[in-house]
């Protein structure tokens, strides 16, 4: 909810994570995520309305994420959600995941439109100009791995455990970078998409050529990967608000980093020194929000909604579902 001033204030915000039920298989496992989903929402609901002390009939409308995502999953939620919509006759908002990450920093932060946004997650890595609520246009992707995928991979690869992202951050601080040279894939190339795969299959070459791999090894392994990642991303990162200034000449350069990657620190600081070397505005809303969460859900569904823009129970989830279709778009714009 949002207040006369323009404050926002998270009421509840219930995140079961369903990291031991995979950890033992080095990765999500869509089967198991959707039953987790089945048997925990129901509860999760009702625990969200303790917290923010408020009834399922005070609500004024039922947002849930419609996709992009693991398809089991998505479809739990939603078929929740129109439930209760129709149980409660409150309007459905059908939520793109990827949305809620680009809206995530207009709650935390109030920040106006137009920004730039840079969602490296599990799932994706993508700039997105951010133009306004249903407004998106997609500068770079991803033509392989998300850079999420990658750390999770290498981690995987190095038997670090899961989720990887962490696991490499923490046993790279204790390596050294400069050991091994691997290449920062599209590097040299003006288009702002990214390619992680090459990267990903140099340090298994490297970690093969090693076997037996020494406690040092890997850490200098993920130091030697992670120091590559920070060169693309700061690399990318400047071409892009090269760009947005170019384009958008009387809007002050704001980048947004949204995405469980977010959280990495060797990466958070190349994109601060990026920022402040182009005079640009660097906003990370805390991780809690970064990462996947039904705040986020939640506050898109009410930007959509302040705008009259609601969806039929026929809604169908979407396994993909590219931010920039034209179905995302919304009437008119709010600053």
């Amino acid at each position: 909810m949002r207040d006369q001033f323009g404050h926002s204030t998270i009421r509840s915000n219930v995140v079961r994570s369903q990291l031991d039920e995979h950890a033992a298989f080095g990765g999500v496992v869509p089967e198991l995520a959707a039953r987790a989903h089945v048997t925990f929402l129901d509860h999760i609901i009702a625990q969200a309305c303790r917290e923010a002390d408020i009834a399922l009939a005070d609500v004024d409308a039922i947002a849930a994420t419609a996709g992009p995502g693991l398809i089991g999953g998505v479809l739990v939620g939603l078929t929740t959600a129109k439930a209760l919509a129709a149980a409660l006759d409150k309007p459905l908002l059908a939520i793109n995941h990827l949305e809620a990450h680009a809206l995530t920093a207009r709650m935390t932060d109030g920040i106006a439109f137009p920004y730039l946004m840079l969602l490296v997650s599990g799932g994706h890595s993508q700039f997105v100009l951010v133009r306004g609520v249903g407004d998106y246009q997609r500068w770079g992707t991803t033509i392989d791995d998300a850079l999420g995928e990658a750390f999770d991979k290498v981690a995987k690869l190095l038997s670090l455990g899961h989720p990887g992202g962490p696991a490499v951050e923490a046993i790279a601080k204790m390596g050294d970078a400069r050991r091994f040279k691997f290449p920062r894939p599209l590097l040299r190339e003006a288009r702002l998409d990214f390619s992680f795969s090459g990267l990903k299959t140099a340090v298994r070459l490297q970690a093969e050529a090693l076997a037996p791999l020494s406690d040092q090894d890997v850490a200098d392994i993920a130091a030697s990967f992670q120091a590559a990642v920070a060169e693309v991303v700061s690399v990318r990162a400047t071409q892009a608000l090269a760009r947005f200034r170019a384009e958008l000449p009387e809007a002050s350069p704001q980048l947004v980093v949204a995405g469980g990657v977010a959280a990495n620190r060797a990466i958070a600081a190349a994109l601060a020194e990026v920022c402040a070397k182009a005079g640009a505005t660097l906003i990370v809303p805390p991780i809690a929000l970064c990462t996947d969460n039904g705040a986020m859900v939640a506050w898109a569904g009410a930007e959509r909604f302040a705008l009259g823009v609601t969806d039929s129970l026929a809604f169908t989830a979407r396994p993909r579902w590219p931010l920039d279709l034209p179905d995302m778009k919304v009437p008119v714009h709010v600053p």
